[in-house]
């Protein structure tokens, strides 16, 4: 189902505190990338990181502001996005509380990531009711935004289905307002007599003979009109389709290539692995922790041969040298024609260089902590505006309105 509002993105991350190489090549610099092309909300998932860390709430707030800083060194532009803290818009739970009736028991407890989670986390008492509801508040999350794209890895896909569902039930058990036919007819006078005749016969091709393309066709001519009302808008989308009033929209996975960046041991860089470079860490640290990284187990000494398949570091090569220096590498490693510290050399040259703007970058936010308190207090405002529309119209859907 393609949706009546303009192309949004909403993404967001548990603060965990500092960021490292890891979170730049798997999700931030899509972020940069992403805020150039599409309207961006970027958001501290706080209360999801409640949901694992219940018990140590001490270490949040140090870790959202660090985590704040680390994004913007990595060059999201609040110019170009909105960044806000989950928890400073409460709408957020209010959604999540209204979705909750609604939300048949077993569709949470079937979500992949739940017994996951569980297995992984054992060691944490996680049988709690906010826990099981992590996937609910994740829809809460986009729905509240009307999100249509949501960038994520092949892992995160059942989420947002999930996200699909809980959109689609909704609509259909409170979409259904009265007089809805009337009022959707009413607003298809108003697109004016020759797009009302073609608005009704792509109408007719999809219902009668499931013409994607006449849809496709119709949501175009819909999405071109500026002088159609939010609430007509809405009618005429969900009209078209054979339903009610779409009062939340399904989203739709926005696949990410899954990030190539390995920790110094060759593993997954991770905190728990404790193998990561931080985003900003300082040159004379990252040159020492590159310089020691583990090497292929055959080349005890220089003039043995070695296989850099079997090395870690070859690892950061493909992610951080160009093909001439890949090729110089594999030459000089197999006839031992270059040491272990002359092939690690590029290696720490590029990651520097790569991490040069991002220090740059967040001496400002370090020097004035306010600039990033201000960005945030901005980024919640207009987040806040965007949930209220969304809330107003599920209020009144559910009849909680009392106007």
């Amino acid at each position: 189902m393609i949706n009546m509002y303009q192309e949004r993105v909403l993404s967001g991350m548990r603060p965990t505190g500092g960021l490292h190489l890891g979170h730049y090549h798997g999700v931030l610099k899509n972020w940069v990338e992403l805020q150039h092309e599409f309207e961006c909300l970027f958001f501290v998932a706080d209360w999801h990181a409640l949901t694992t860390h219940y018990d140590t709430p001490e270490v949040i707030e140090k870790n959202v502001w660090d985590m704040v800083i680390d994004w913007l060194a990595a060059g999201v532009d609040p110019a170009n996005a909105t960044l806000f803290i989950q928890s400073r818009v409460p709408e957020h739970a209010e959604l999540h509380l209204l979705l909750s009736m609604m939300t048949p028991l077993g569709w949470l407890e079937r979500v992949p990531t739940y017994k996951d989670q569980q297995e992984k986390l054992s060691e944490k008492d996680l049988s709690t009711y906010g826990f099981l509801g992590y996937p609910l508040l994740q829809s809460a999350d986009i729905l509240i935004y009307r999100a249509n794209k949501v960038p994520v890895g092949e892992d995160q896909v059942p989420h947002i289905e999930f996200t699909r569902e809980i959109a689609r039930r909704f609509n259909h058990l409170y979409g259904r307002e009265p007089g809805f036919e009337e009022r959707a007819e009413a607003a298809v006078k108003k697109l004016g007599s020759k797009r009302a005749k073609l608005y009704e016969e792509l109408r007719k091709r999809y219902q009668e003979q499931g013409d994607d393309e006449a849809l496709e066709a119709a949501h175009a001519l819909l999405n071109e009109q500026q002088n159609l009302s939010l609430g007509d808008r809405e009618r005429l989308f969900g009209y078209l389709e054979g339903g009610g009033k779409m009062i939340l929209v399904e989203p739709d996975a926005l696949l990410t290539a899954a990030s190539r960046m390995p920790g110094l041991d060759g593993l997954k860089m991770s905190k728990s692995y404790n193998n990561t470079i931080t985003l900003r860490e300082d040159a004379d640290s990252v040159t020492r922790k590159i310089r020691t990284m583990p090497t292929d187990p055959a080349r005890v000494r220089r003039t043995d041969p070695g296989d850099p398949a079997k090395c870690p570091v070859w690892s950061f090569h493909l992610v951080y040298s160009n093909t001439a220096t890949q090729e110089w590498v594999q030459l000089g490693c197999k006839s031992a024609g270059i040491g272990c510290l002359e092939c690690k050399q590029p290696v720490i040259e590029a990651v520097l260089r790569e991490q040069e703007p991002m220090r740059e970058r967040a001496q400002m936010y370090q020097d004035d902590p306010t600039l990033v308190r201000n960005i945030i207090a901005d980024g919640c405002e207009k987040a806040r505006k965007l949930a209220n529309e969304t809330m107003r119209d599920v209020r009144e859907a559910m009849g909680l309105s009392y106007s």
